[in-house]
């Protein structure tokens, strides 16, 4: 009887210890890249612009993207409605409008999710629509 308590008592502080202070667990949703930079594209050449944005789950409990929002005439068209495990990746497309003029493009695509250390999170996508010079 001993060996099984003082068993017990060992895999309880070995479990307390083996976690790192500070270390948060859970999901973690990390972006491939920081944004999307269209650079300069000819608005007379693109119409819609289609762009996916790609992620992951860096934590170690399952990831749910609970609502995806964009911005500015920018509309999210597809993302993962089922839980992303662990080391998983996902994708959410994006579609805009290229309005026929010259402009700056600045939309934000926000993210509410599970994610132990940033609940909500932005996606930017910048760039610069112009006429072709001739």
């Amino acid at each position: 009887m001993w060996k099984a308590v003082f068993t017990a008592i060992f895999m309880v502080l070995f479990s307390i210890v083996s976690i790192p202070a500070g270390e948060q667990q859970g999901p973690r949703l990390t972006f491939a890249t920081d944004g999307y930079d269209c650079g300069n594209i000819d608005y007379v050449d693109v119409d819609v612009k289609t762009i996916a944005i790609e992620f992951s789950n860096t934590g170690d409990a399952p990831l749910v993207l609970a609502n995806v929002r964009a911005c500015c005439g920018t509309r999210v068209t597809q993302w993962p409605a089922e839980p992303i495990l662990p080391g998983e990746h996902g994708a959410i497309e994006v579609r805009f409008r290229v309005p026929n003029r010259p402009h700056m493009i600045n939309r934000v695509v926000s993210v509410q999710s599970n994610s132990a250390d940033e609940p909500r999170k932005q996606f930017r996508i910048t760039g610069r629509a112009n006429r072709k010079p001739e």
